[in-house]
């Protein structure tokens, strides 16, 4: 008599139809500039493309590069599945998420000793995201790190307002933001956390620790940075700034600080 096989436990089960479905997700990107780059990126697995006249002779040598063939459509019959309200520019391109891979080996500094990383802690505006992504490639930042929960997705938005960014620039999701915090620690990493009441500066910071690797932690606007995240950070900076009070937007302060951190 064959032996009877043994009932998966409960929660492989549950990891391992989230690890399927998490293969089934698709997005919808939109505009030109961002289904442009999606098409050029090699790395990006491409399902459908769905574009006006118009968008198509804009589009055509991307398309040909992609090894895509586009659904064509009169502008008046043009309905993808995507918010109304949206603003397509005549493409819509339906794709899976993409896979930069582990922290780890996306992080690694190797010989880059002044590796910069942005970590965004609970940042759910995807239009913030999307700007973020784009000032994290023009300061050539090895990536911006984001938890899989409590934080903006991959999305048709995010990627509009990245304007290509998404593409080129890492965008890694994390489980646990604290442990990802000390796993860049160990990688070297001098943690920064940007905190308005903070009494340094972030050129203190990196007038003292910017020679080597830094990460720079950004909370969303309102509740900012949470506890645990402000305990693991080696040092709470803030941007100087010249009146009484001072605020800025996540993805005007993230822009900032990637300039004041730029290796010199």
């Amino acid at each position: 008599m064959a032996p009877r096989s043994k009932k998966k436990p409960v929660w492989i089960v549950e990891k391992e139809r989230q690890r399927s479905a998490g293969a089934a997700e698709t997005v919808w990107l939109f505009g030109l500039h961002a289904v442009r780059d999606a098409l050029e990126n090699p790395m990006r697995d491409r399902i459908r493309l769905m574009v006006t006249k118009n968008a198509n002779d804009k589009l055509v040598d991307s398309i040909i590069k992609s090894g895509m063939e586009a659904e064509v459509f009169d502008s008046r019959k043009f309905h993808p599945p995507i918010d109304a309200q949206s603003v397509h520019q005549g493409a819509a391109l339906e794709v899976k998420p993409l896979d930069w891979g582990n922290m780890s080996s996306v992080c690694a500094p190797r010989n880059d000793k002044q590796a910069r990383v942005v970590v965004l802690d609970r940042v759910t505006d995807p239009h913030n995201v999307g700007a973020i992504l784009r000032s994290a490639e023009v300061f050539g930042a090895r990536a911006v790190i984001a938890t899989a929960r409590n934080s903006a997705p991959e999305t048709g938005a995010l990627a509009k307002t990245a304007s290509g960014a998404l593409e080129r620039q890492p965008y890694l999701r994390v489980r646990n933001l604290a442990t990802s915090l000390q796993s860049l620690r160990d990688m070297g990493y001098y943690v920064v956390g940007m905190d308005g009441t903070a009494t340094s500066s972030i050129d203190d910071a990196v007038a003292i620790n910017g020679s080597g690797p830094m990460a720079i932690v950004l909370g969303a606007e309102g509740p900012g940075l949470r506890e645990l995240t402000k305990e693991t950070c080696d040092e709470l900076v803030k941007i100087e700034y010249a009146a009484d009070f001072g605020s800025l937007n996540v993805s005007n302060a993230t822009a900032i600080a990637l300039y004041a951190a730029k290796p010199r």
